[in-house]
């Protein structure tokens, strides 16, 4: 098991409660890139064949990537992932079933897979060499961004403190800081174009209505967000990427030039998935590249990684195996 020991909620009561459900030497705890970097190393050498994160979608994020990886140039397979919620969004929990992120429900969840633990494979984007179920340009960094510093404003205070994470918070970021920001600003110039195999263009019924071929322009013109996933939802249960399920060889791609007000007036249905638009397009690709007039904010898994002019994009040759409390437990011969 691997432990963010930066995640607020990972004290030092609960990695003790947790070094004594997990077998001696099999829990680590990662503060630093270079931490993480010697974990990978150590859990491939030793041949886990499964591997739990503890932390958020990013914590998920970086020790797949850096697991994967270090399997690769052994030329080992990697071990199959799950996940124990305690950091913040969890877009991943609301896919793979795990509990609500206090003490007690990680507990269960580790419980759950001893008795349990059933598999699924998951597909995986491959941006800037960092395998994540989910990334984007443009507003939704941005805002998780405010949602940092907001978080970080409201844990200074005992009154505010228990709002300081979670949906609440990141409410606050958004309606009080990111839409304000971008109630007059110009949108943003993007061009997207397909580098791999056939687009697919979604109507509003999500329905497919036209195919695009490598080299075509997916998409020209102005925009708020340009969001990619595997998965359906974002943070919080945000139901970001509706079609995200429909093809196993395709991600989903949502180009969004909607403005505040439309957010505001439409966030139930945003939320939901529900909501269609003239200014929302889909796509399901394989490989694309995505170029903006000027630099834009970056996320990758639900971490701001500073902004871009062009990024490239793709569905990750392989998947995963993960943990899926939602799946049924293997069958055994009695």
């Amino acid at each position: 098991m691997v432990v963010n020991g930066n995640a607020k909620r990972v004290t030092d009561d609960l990695v003790d409660i947790l070094d004594q459900i997990v077998q001696s030497g099999d829990l680590f705890v990662s503060r630093s890139i270079e931490e993480g970097d010697e974990i990978a190393r150590t859990i491939v050498r030793r041949g886990y064949p499964t591997v739990l994160t503890a932390g958020g979608d990013g914590t998920f994020v970086q020790m797949v990537t850096k697991i994967t990886a270090e399997a690769g140039r052994r030329r080992e397979t990697p071990p199959r992932f799950g996940l124990l919620r305690l950091g913040t969004g969890n877009a991943l929990a609301w896919v793979l079933g795990a509990q609500n992120p206090r003490h007690r429900g990680v507990i269960a969840d580790l419980g759950r897979l001893r008795k349990e633990g059933g598999s699924r494979k998951l597909r995986l984007l491959d941006v800037e060499g960092t395998l994540t179920p989910f990334a984007g340009l443009g507003i939704d960094a941005i805002a998780l961004t405010d949602y940092n510093l907001t978080k970080e404003a409201l844990s200074k205070s005992r009154l505010t403190r228990p709002i300081a994470s979670g949906g609440a918070a990141y409410l606050i970021a958004v309606v009080g800081k990111t839409m304000p920001q971008y109630l007059l600003r110009p949108h943003p110039a993007v061009t997207i174009v397909n580098e791999g195999e056939p687009v697919v263009r979604l109507g509003r019924d999500g329905e497919p209505v036209q195919e695009l071929a490598k080299g075509e322009v997916i998409y020209r013109g102005p925009s708020r967000m340009v969001a990619m996933g595997t998965i359906p939802y974002w943070g919080f249960g945000a139901r970001i990427f509706p079609f995200a399920d429909d093809r196993e060889d395709r991600f989903s791609l949502r180009v969004v030039d909607i403005n505040s007000f439309q957010v505001a007036w439409n966030i139930r249905d945003i939320w939901s998935g529900s909501y269609r638009s003239d200014t929302l397009h889909d796509f399901l690709c394989e490989r694309i590249s995505i170029r903006y007039d000027e630099p834009m904010p970056l996320q990758i898994g639900g971490d701001p990684v500073g902004p871009r002019s062009r990024v490239e994009a793709r569905l990750a040759p392989e998947p995963i195996e993960v943990v899926d409390y939602y799946a049924p437990p293997p069958v055994t011969s009695p």
